[in-house]
């Protein structure tokens, strides 16, 4: 059976880099059916995402051991993926379920490479939901008491499962910098994009009042710092005089799903590299 491997890749630019990563991919019996690259002006690194089929006695295992040398050679930080490996996720909610509600349908419609292994809500509303789709749901309640024994619960969760990707779908709770580390570049969030200028309760009805033209929505990997991870993802819808607060909710909440589903995607399928503060998605 022919398997599908992903190598992604970043490295200080220079010559050479591509045709030894075909070469040693050729070496391996690899085909390759998708390669995108980019080099960044600004810092001048290099960045890299292969899709290649193999047959034969070639692993995941036995290519990364190949590709070792041409790693070193160009002090590149690298990984390598077997894209029928599905990663395992967990979803995060509260009490808007139109994010979680999006994610079951693509799951269950196939448009997600994923394991879907656990909900975790820190409230009830969801659990006949989950229990429907037959994914174990866990109740973890949060006040400012508990608030760490519950992400303790909540991390033990996630080394018990397995957990490759965390998605905070519509998840109230600010995490604390310890969490945020912990899950550093495997916990993806979606929020509204009226940040910083609308905060708080009512944020749509907060942007009607203001005369609001643009809608949007915002995917990021979680960082220490609050709404300013890496961003994965955004799009925006534009409204008119006649939306009303309403109208825009409903926007606002489509926008959001469609924005969370495109990054969790890309993350899923490995087309994503940190390039500092930022990120390079390939297509």
């Amino acid at each position: 059976m022919a398997k599908k491997i992903v190598l992604k890749l970043s490295c200080v630019d220079q010559r050479g880099i591509v045709g030894a990563v075909g070469e040693c991919i050729a070496r391996e019996g690899g085909n390759i059916t998708e390669s995108g690259q980019f080099v960044d002006p600004d810092n001048g690194r290099f960045f890299m995402r292969v899709c290649f089929v193999v047959s034969g006695e070639t692993t995941v295992a036995s290519f990364r051991v190949a590709f070792a040398g041409v790693a070193d050679r160009y002090a590149m930080d690298w990984n390598v993926y077997d894209l029928h490996a599905k990663p395992r996720v967990l979803i995060m909610v509260s009490q808007l379920g139109h994010c979680l509600n999006d994610l079951l349908y693509r799951n269950s419609t196939g448009q997600l490479p994923m394991e879907l292994v656990a909900i975790v809500s820190n409230h009830e509303t969801f659990r006949r939901r989950a229990e429907h789709e037959g994914i174990p749901f866990h109740y973890l309640p949060v006040t400012p008491e508990i608030k760490r024994e519950q992400e303790q619960r909540l991390l033990s969760l996630v080394t018990e499962l397995s957990v490759d990707l965390v998605i905070l779908a519509r998840y109230m709770q600010v995490l604390t910098d310890e969490l945020a580390t912990r899950l550093s570049g495997r916990l993806i969030n979606i929020h509204h994009s009226f940040l910083p200028s609308f905060k708080g309760a009512r944020p749509y009805h907060q942007a009607h009042s203001r005369g609001v033209k643009l809608i949007g929505a915002t995917a990021h990997y979680v960082t220490a710092d609050l709404d300013e991870g890496p961003i994965i993802e955004q799009d925006i819808r534009r409204v008119d005089h006649t939306a009303s607060a309403d109208d825009m909710v409903a926007i606002g909440r489509d926008t959001e799903c469609q924005v969370l589903a495109k990054a969790v995607k890309s993350h899923l399928e490995h087309r994503i590299l940190l390039n500092e503060h930022r990120t390079i998605v390939f297509p």
